[in-house]
């Protein structure tokens, strides 16, 4: 008997190694996934199965395979059609340091600097989802939404309620959802709004796909652009917790941006990409005029932003590389909130760095769990990252979803990418990377607010931690790169 399970041990073993090795990975997630599959023979083989596999070429090839540059063009144009300074000039009114960071994504992303928009920060669920509800009862032409997450709960009846009401009045709606992210609702929950004349898809599901073997690529991205004019982008989704329904998770607290202004372009050219990356056979218009109307007559603001996306059909980790650079470009602060704190070493060595040079950095994450290993590995994390003397902050006033990073007096990001290996590899996500004191200086109060109602941790208190609620945090580690 010693000797059969010694062979079979052998066997998976070699069979684990093969397996892991046949595709290429980062050496985190590899040994995170020899280790799973050798301690769990069976469920460990099923998992990878349907989550440790790469994207197929055929669904990299959507996405790569699309040639942006007639959106590009077209974008340039009503850029240049519009009054006051080129975007060479704004990038050269940028302090140096901002200019490197803009240089960075215009070449890693391609990402143009978005000159003069109006934003406005909003916090709550509550602000965010009248003021989206008005955006979309004022839609005239056009209304395209994706999300990670469209419940079919009240809000979510409501939100689509409001889209059957625009599609019947004649207005193009389409609506990208991510099947896993919206677990339980089912294509029929969209059949009023197709009924109605609108659109409705899951991203890159394809038909008659009963099975996702692809369960670790998710769109976690949160685009809103109405009539080409509006747009919104940042950490809500929709549904009934981000109102703070649920009580398992309370008050909800997040960011998200509504932005007016040469940025809405950015983020309907993703929007479009995504579509038409996932619905083949009803691709939309990329260059309609519809969806790129004139800035002329749109509200003119004062902030500089990018709008960058990263994903696994690019091997550029572009917002990861948008968060080192923000914290090695800190001077006086680095202020960070997410939901998931697991960095890989990149990001760990920049966070020591900063902190070790005397940049005041603090990470803000939640006092509760929404995934119990993702919280045991995030609580491990900060307990390392303490000891380098940043500042741990545990969020207590309910659950926060917030993803933000403030630098400084004129720097700062708001978006879908949590800190952690998922957002960084894994994840299609979209940030805004802003350039404007004032917007800083707005999200800088409400985390010194948040502060307020947050428990700052220490090495002590991270060394009264039980054994066992240790040894969950060290396993939870092993395994952060898969998450």
């Amino acid at each position: 008997m010693a000797d059969l399970w010694t062979i079979i041990v052998t066997l998976n073993t070699i069979l684990a190694v093969l397996t892991v090795f046949r595709e290429p990975r980062d050496i985190a997630a590899t040994w995170a996934w020899i280790l799973l599959l050798i301690f769990l023979p069976v469920f460990g083989f099923v998992l990878y199965s349907f989550a440790g596999r790469k994207l197929p070429a055929k669904r990299l090839f959507a996405f790569q395979g699309q040639d942006a540059s007639a959106i590009d063009q077209k974008i340039q144009q009503r850029i240049k059609a519009a009054p006051g300074a080129t975007n060479k000039e704004r990038v050269a009114e940028l302090p140096r340091s901002a200019r490197s960071l803009v240089t960075m994504f215009q070449r890693i992303n391609q990402t143009p600097l978005a000159s003069n928009n109006e934003v406005q920060v909003l916090t709550s669920g509550r602000d965010f989802f009248e003021r989206l509800k008005r955006s979309l009862r004022q839609a005239e032409g056009s209304i395209n939404l994706e999300f990670y997450t469209f419940y079919s709960d009240d809000l979510g009846h409501e939100i689509l309620d409001l889209l059957v009401e625009r599609a019947q009045a004649g207005v193009e709606v389409h609506v990208l959802y991510d099947s896993l992210g919206s677990a339980g609702t089912t294509a029929r929950f969209f059949a009023p709004l197709r009924a109605a004349g609108g659109h409705a898809a899951p991203f890159l599901k394809r038909r008659f796909n009963l099975i996702n073997f692809q369960l670790n690529f998710r769109d976690h991205r949160k685009i809103v652009v109405v009539d080409g004019r509006v747009g919104y982008v940042g950490g809500f989704n929709i549904g009934d917790q981000y109102l703070g329904r649920k009580k398992k998770f309370g008050h909800w607290r997040d960011t998200h941006l509504k932005i007016q202004g040469s940025a809405v372009y950015d983020l309907q050219e993703h929007f479009l990409l995504d579509w038409n990356a996932s619905v083949l056979k009803a691709p939309m218009d990329v260059t309609a005029d519809r969806y790129f109307p004139a800035l002329s007559d749109q509200p003119a603001g004062r902030t500089d932003l990018q709008i960058v996306t990263s994903g696994p059909d690019s091997d550029d980790e572009q917002i990861k590389m948008g968060y080192i650079r923000l914290i090695q470009l800190a001077k006086k602060r680095c202020w960070i909130q997410t939901p998931y704190l697991i960095p890989d070493d990149s990001t760990i060595d920049a966070l020591r760095i900063a902190a070790n040079s005397g940049v005041d950095v603090r990470i803000m994450v939640p006092c509760m769990p929404d995934h119990m290993f993702v919280y045991r590995a995030t609580q491990y994390f900060a307990s390392q990252l303490v000891k380098d003397g940043i500042k741990i902050y545990y969020y207590q006033n309910g659950f926060l979803h917030a993803k933000t990073m403030v630098v400084d007096d004129q720097l700062a990001s708001v978006g879908s990418a949590n800190f952690d290996f998922r957002s960084f590899k894994l994840n299609f996500e979209v940030n805004a990377f802003l350039y404007d004191q004032s917007v800083t200086g707005q999200l800088a109060a409400t985390y010194e607010k948040d502060i307020e109602q947050s428990s700052l941790q220490s090495e002590e208190s991270f060394r009264r931690q039980s054994r066992w609620l240790r040894f969950k945090q060290v396993a939870s580690r092993l395994l952060a790169p898969i998450l």
